[in-house]
């Protein structure tokens, strides 16, 4: 196996290990690490995911709960999340079955974050997301 500069040197690692596959030398791979990488690769993808789910989330529970507050820097943020959420979605469809659970992970963690922003009471906030998968991601707003 070729670990020799998986801790020393990521970058010529990773090139070490693109031109074994593409030789067809697999014997030669660093195969643990190699599996590894590809797994924190969909990881993140899926952390990414669940970062902007939590944004969307906590600026529709602003959008709905302290309307005269309501402006552009909310709206920007909604979009780019939403624009965010479908491009990762795009990427990796199979997360998209996946939404209802990360979308309900999310919420506990988004509503008391959103207390907190807005110094309302956290009973103000339900305590099951009360948007759904098509709110959250569609063109919905709260009025």
């Amino acid at each position: 196996m070729n670990t020799a500069h998986y801790d020393t040197d990521f970058y010529l690692w990773t090139q070490q290990q693109a031109d074994l596959l593409r030789q067809g030398e697999l014997s030669a791979l660093d195969i643990e690490n190699l599996a590894e990488e590809i797994e924190s690769m969909g990881n993140s993808n899926r952390l990414a995911l669940e970062s902007y789910l939590s944004n969307v989330i906590m600026h529709l529970l602003k959008w709905q709960y302290q309307p005269q507050r309501r402006g552009t820097s909310w709206r920007l943020s909604i979009r780019n999340g939403r624009r965010q959420i479908e491009k990762r979605l795009k990427n990796s469809p199979s997360l998209k079955p996946q939404l209802p659970v990360i979308i309900q992970e999310e919420y506990s963690p988004a509503r008391e974050n959103v207390a907190d922003e807005t110094g309302l009471p956290l009973t103000t906030f339900p305590e099951n997301c009360p948007f759904t998968v098509e709110q959250i991601t569609g063109d919905y707003w709260p009025e």
